[in-house]
């Protein structure tokens, strides 16, 4: 069984890496670009024998706990068989 953890920053902290790329793709010739939001993608595997109670459990804690910041960043969690 595997999680795909998806993060990034809220829609209300301000973005500069983004905002580069956003530049970036405007100077090289593409104006229909609005906006470019960057973020985080994990993609874990749970070890054999873990229930998927167990693992929705834990993996909502990793994302919350470990692989987010919750004042700044939001996630969501796939879960894949």
């Amino acid at each position: 069984m595997k999680a795909r953890v998806f993060v990034s920053f809220k829609s209300t902290v301000l973005d500069p890496q983004g905002q580069t790329v956003c530049s970036a793709l405007h100077g090289l010739g593409y104006p229909g670009i609005g906006d470019v939001r960057q973020g985080k993608f994990f993609e874990i595997s749970f070890a054999p024998g873990v229930t998927g109670d167990q693992a929705r459990k834990d993996i909502e804690a990793i994302a919350h706990d470990v692989l987010s910041n919750p004042v700044i960043e939001e996630y969501r969690v796939e879960m894949l068989d």
